[in-house]
């Protein structure tokens, strides 16, 4: 492929050298080779402006960046505006465009974007279409997952997926556009077929995130400038203000009596195990279904994922089969292995994620609901007080165990832990390796409990001493239900 195919679409200009045969597109500098062009990309704590004489050494053809760099004589120097911006379009180049062979789905907003991503998988796998999903839990194909540094991944990452789903056969995918993948051009390069706004709230200021909350909505709000289709959710404050920047169509959701597709009710389950919300819905589509993720707010949720695919042509079984079997790994995510207790495994890993799963499961009135908790270690202390408190505060009975204690000692951090339980009348035990701690909770499980492991959520490691060792807390239950048949 020449240079000037991958440049096709970006204003730019050379400098030096001539147009050249490119093997490779590469913006870490660890993976050039013979035949690289080399795109400069300047971050919070390092600019590969900077290292662009050992990029030439190493093999670089080509460089791609925003001014004038070193560079070897034999090497060809292009100045673009965004170096960020032009590598989302060199990769779309690249990778031939996978996005034209896929129905993409972008979701933006504060919170729900992993969940309402699993929904509208679910749906779509209903309805016959092979989906994957981009986002908080990395690059999902099926059972394939490759783990990602950023909720939105680098613009190179999202097209090398998109194209091999492509070559794997999938039809959709799904991909989580956090605002700050708008913000560096993550998402450049193409224009998604439905782009879904869930909901805004105070959230990534400061720092290396966003400057004012004024940002934080603008890159949201740029999704709906993006995308073919849009849907938002009309409850929210900044409904009006984001219709009023879009440039597609926007289909409404939600509860009040204007939005297309409407929820007129919604009542909690908690049967057999199974804990979720049923919904009624009017307008575009009439629906009644049984979603299996707890709490109301995951109407919302639910009512994006139907209009989407609504549109999409699921029809109203598709939609209630995929919703009533949903699973949001890490999130809230049941385990089933009795009728008589409901087993959930969440990533709520401080003080303010546990209120808020806590406060939901509360909702369900269950006989007891047991935390198994812990807090993770080279972290402030704090977090593991305002744990502590917390849990006492919500949880009929707390299990106090380990979480990734990293260089600390268990059992110190327990006990700043304590110091936060002490401030209330929480019952409570102490069981620092995790597993025994698992094997108390379901040896103990009493009719009518909830049980959240709450801590580890998707992950799949325990890290102690700047070791990660392998531990799925699923694989973990597993063995504990086998090894009590076996008793």
């Amino acid at each position: 492929m020449l240079l000037s195919d991958l440049l096709i679409n970006i204003e730019h200009k050379f400098i030096s050298g001539e147009d050249k045969e490119i093997t490779s597109l590469v913006y870490n500098s660890r993976k050039v080779e013979n035949g690289s062009v080399f795109v400069c990309l300047k971050g919070s704590s390092f600019d590969s402006h900077t290292i662009t004489r050992d990029v030439c050494n190493a093999g670089a053809v080509a460089i791609i960046a925003e001014h004038e760099v070193e560079h070897s004589d034999d090497c060809t120097l292009v100045i673009v505006d965004n170096t960020r911006k032009a590598l989302a379009y060199m990769s779309c180049a690249f990778f031939g465009y996978p996005a034209d062979k896929l129905k993409t789905i972008a979701i933006t907003g504060t919170k729900g974007k992993t969940t309402t991503a699993s929904m509208i998988k679910y749906i779509l796998e209903e309805k016959g279409m092979k989906t994957a999903t981009i986002g908080t839990l990395g690059i999902v194909m099926g059972e394939n997952i490759i783990k990602t540094d950023n909720t939105t991944p680098e613009s190179y990452e999202i097209q090398k997926a998109m194209s091999a789903m492509v070559d794997e056969g999938y039809d959709a995918v799904v991909i989580e556009a956090s605002s700050l993948g708008f913000k560096w051009h993550r998402t450049d390069g193409f224009v998604f077929d439905y782009g879904v706004f869930t909901n805004f709230s105070h959230d990534h200021i400061g720092g290396v995130e966003h400057s004012s909350m004024e940002e934080y909505f603008a890159c949201k709000a740029m999704l709906f400038n993006q995308c073919k289709k849009g849907f938002a959710n009309i409850d929210d404050e900044k409904y009006d203000k984001l219709v009023e920047l879009a440039s597609c169509d926007v289909t409404s959701f939600g509860f009040s009596e204007n939005a297309d597709l409407r929820c007129t009710s919604t009542s909690l389950l908690n049967r057999n195990g199974f804990i979720g919300v049923h919904i009624e819905t009017v307008g575009m589509v009439e629906l009644s279904a049984d979603v299996a993720v707890p709490g109301k707010f995951n109407a919302y949720n639910a009512l994006a994922a139907v209009a989407v695919c609504n549109d999409m042509g699921a029809s109203s079984d598709e939609m209630s089969r995929g919703l009533s079997k949903v699973k949001v790994k890490g999130r809230v995510e049941p385990v089933k292995i009795s009728d008589k207790f409901t087993l959930l495994i969440d990533y709520a890993h401080n003080a303010l994620s546990m209120e808020n799963v806590l406060t939901t499961l509360r909702e369900y009135k269950p006989k007891r609901l047991v935390t198994l908790f812990g807090a993770g270690g080279n972290r402030p202390k704090v977090r593991r007080y305002e744990m502590g408190e917390m849990s006492g505060k919500l949880s009929d009975l707390s299990v106090i165990t380990e979480d990734n204690s990293r260089f600390e000692d268990v059992n110190d951090i327990i006990d700043d832990i304590l110091i936060g339980m002490h401030k209330t009348e929480g019952k409570y035990v102490v069981i620092p390796n995790r597993c025994d701690a698992i094997r108390y909770c379901i040896e103990n499980a009493e009719d009518g409990d909830i049980i959240v492991l709450a801590g580890k959520g998707h992950e799949d490691y325990q890290e102690k001493k700047g070791v990660k060792y392998h531990l799925d807390e699923r694989e973990v239950i597993q063995d504990v239900v086998n090894s009590l048949k076996c008793d």
